[in-house]
């Protein structure tokens, strides 16, 4: 890096976006193929990941601590629903009520107040001793998780150079495949360590002091220079783009930003009504359609892996006899759904690979057509027998598991937070995500009623046709923006 020379140019007044992007020349002036990323910008990143990794981790755990939190407090199905959808509930609202709160008062500021939230809420949980403390406890954790959705990808995506925008906010996004994985495998090693019915309360309790590190660590980030610009504030803007690309030997030399009236004005003075004006409606529907879509059969499957595992493959008793075979089911079928949720992590690897070379748009139709064809195969296991009906099952959830990750579930959080303008990034991401979370609540809610009314086969039909639709949708609504400058969008 030493013998790298600084661009020799004079400040020109440019956007921050054009600081990120630039790039070292080499003394006979041949540029480097990318900007390097500086320490803040890794920081950034990693503290970003970290809030997809819990939300991974407490969604889908619920999954494993379900069966115990129902014996413990005595409730129904129904009931079950009702803690399933209980995060995905809060996830719903922080997205569109908190998410929406950073283009009023900066991304940076709602960073760390959702991980503040996040750790009460789950400090309170495991002290839980009752059915309704307990859903307003998952509530809590679904709004920090919610805001979190829109927030960590504007804070990645506006901090980092356009070319590489796509696999740096699908690697942290990928985060909650590992988060996922972990949850279940958590689930498992405490039931084993602790075969007990209040092992669900050391489960969620793992979490608490890395969540505790990461919201100290949010404090020590830059704000959005982006969305300072956006809002006037120039010289704090300048002053955080220095902080943001401080590296040695130093580049770019100068910062100074352009002083010219934004066209797109105060961030939050907008509102919903602008997701619907003009070029804006587009892109409102792209984001938000395919998304709740998706998010139908991605946390149906998700979060009842390990019932549907148990009822379809015989480790589930028709009559529980006592707590024993509740444990022994819920060990047997996290296990299942811990080798299944592997191939969300394998998804996300392909989906960081190809996002910024084949696209978003193609890997989201890909992806959502794979979906539909894992759960087409899983429908079919019940024309089988014994081993072939396992296989069958395996089968098609890990190939939906690895086609979602590929497609729909990391393309449509990577399109929401790149095709709306600055001013309304927030808004505009945090609308799409609760939008997708109507559809994640109303599955979480209903599956296990459906389950029981109509059985596993139709229900996986429904989710077959609406992945088809959401390819439908995705392609005709489409707006490419791999490798484009966020603000040339």
């Amino acid at each position: 890096m030493d013998q790298i020379l600084n661009e020799a140019r004079e400040p020109d007044h440019r956007t921050v976006q054009h600081y990120i992007d630039e790039r070292p020349a080499w003394p006979d002036g041949t540029s480097l193929p990318s900007a390097p990323m500086t320490s803040m910008q890794w920081r950034i990143w990693s503290l970003a990941a970290a809030g997809k990794f819990f939300e991974g981790f407490v969604v889908f755990m619920t999954g494993v601590a379900l069966p115990l939190i129902a014996r413990e407090f005595g409730i129904g199905a129904s009931q079950d629903g009702f803690i399933s959808a209980a995060s995905l509930f809060g996830i719903l609202v922080g997205a569109v009520g908190l998410g929406g709160m950073s283009d009023r008062f900066g991304r940076k500021r709602m960073f760390i107040v959702e991980m503040i939230i996040f750790c009460a809420f789950l400090t309170l949980l495991i002290l839980c001793s009752n059915f309704i403390s307990l859903v307003v406890c998952l509530f809590g954790l679904g709004v920090a998780l919610g805001c979190d959705y829109p927030t960590a990808h504007m804070i990645i995506s506006e901090s980092i150079p356009s070319l590489s925008r796509g696999k740096l906010v699908l690697a942290a996004f990928g985060f909650q495949a590992l988060g996922a994985l972990a949850g279940t495998g958590v689930g498992f090693a405490v039931l084993s360590l602790d075969p007990d019915l209040d092992a669900w309360r050391w489960m969620y309790a793992t979490a608490i002091l890395p969540a505790l590190a990461v919201t100290i660590g949010r404090f020590t980030i830059t704000e959005s220079a982006n969305w300072l610009h956006i809002c006037g504030r120039v010289e704090r803007a300048e002053e955080e783009a220095r902080r943001l690309l401080f590296r040695k030997p130093l580049y770019p030399p100068n910062i100074s930003l352009s002083r010219e009236a934004r066209p797109d004005g105060h961030g939050g003075g907008q509102g919903f009504a602008a997701l619907f004006r003009g070029r804006n409606t587009r892109a409102t529907v792209l984001a938000s359609v395919p998304w709740f879509l998706q998010d139908l059969g991605t946390y149906g499957i998700g979060i009842f892996t390990p019932t549907i595992l148990a009822a379809a493959l015989g480790h589930k008793a028709d009559h529980v006899r006592s707590v024993s075979d509740i444990i022994l089911n819920d060990i047997l079928a996290a296990k299942g759904a811990a080798l299944i949720t592997t191939l969300l992590i394998v998804g996300i690897i392909f989906a960081v690979v190809l996002a910024d070379r084949v696209g978003r748009i193609s890997l989201q139709v890909v992806g959502f057509v794979g979906c539909a064809a894992g759960l087409l195969v899983a429908s079919l296991a019940n024309g089988f027998t014994g081993e072939s009906q396992t296989v069958m099952i395996f089968a098609g959830f890990m190939l939906f598991n690895f086609m979602t990750n590929l497609g729909p579930n990391a393309q449509t959080y990577l399109l929401a937070g790149e095709v709306f303008p600055t001013a309304i990034r927030g808004t505009g991401a945090g609308f799409a995500a609760a939008f997708g979370k109507i559809g994640a609540v109303a599955t979480a809610f209903l599956f296990p009623i459906l389950l029981v009314a109509i059985g596993t086969t139709p229900l996986l039909y429904i989710l077959v046709a609406t992945s088809l639709l959401g390819a439908v949708v995705t392609w005709k609504f489409r707006i490419e923006t791999t490798g484009v400058n966020l603000e040339d969008i």
